[in-house]
């Protein structure tokens, strides 16, 4: 069975982002870019919801080709580009990018993909990922906080729906005083 592990980046008031989804105030450091590449090689498979699929395919297919990319970023627009992804959408036509489209039950695919072989596979989308913590089959919760309130948003948790114990495995400071904090779930 394969871990699916969810894993944003938020502020402290708990938003992965603010109001008219802005995302500015996520600006990563090197460090903490860098720390996302090493995460996101362990991954064999990305789930992305539709407006975090839209965020990531406006940018990543082309982001090692800016001029000011750093070698972390080519790095992780190469991966990017080579990591197979489903995308779950009902409004979506089509996905590119080495992507599938899934229009239909995202639990039961999910909840499908899991139960395969290979490798870790992460959920984004806070949408998306609260249908799999509702149904139970999120693994790991892996939240980088940033020290800025920004007073709504779209919510890191959209409804639980179910209370899970969760165990500290790690924390991590990076400059700014980001802090990562990393969850397994408590089974049994």
């Amino acid at each position: 069975m394969r871990r699916l592990v969810y894993g944003m980046n938020a502020t402290l008031d708990g938003f992965v982002s603010a109001p008219g989804d802005d995302l500015g105030w996520s600006a990563p450091s090197d460090e903490l870019f860098a720390w996302w590449l090493d995460e996101e090689l362990r991954v064999d498979l990305l789930l992305y919801g539709r407006r975090l699929w839209e965020t990531m395919s406006s940018y990543w297919p082309t982001g090692d080709e800016h001029p000011d990319a750093t070698a972390a970023q080519v790095d992780f627009a190469r991966n990017w580009r080579e990591t197979p992804k489903v995308v779950f959408s009902s409004t979506l036509e089509r996905v590119g990018w080495d992507a599938r489209l899934v229009r239909g039950d995202a639990v039961a695919e999910i909840a499908r993909l899991r139960s395969g072989d290979g490798g870790p596979i992460r959920v984004g989308g806070a949408t998306l990922a609260g249908a799999a913590m509702r149904a139970g089959l999120i693994d790991e919760y892996t939240v980088v906080t940033h020290p800025v309130l920004v007073g709504g948003g779209t919510p890191l948790f959209a409804a639980a729906g179910r209370r899970t114990g969760l165990d500290l495995v790690e924390t991590r400071t990076f400059p700014g005083g980001v802090v990562m904090t990393r969850y397994a779930t408590r089974r049994g």
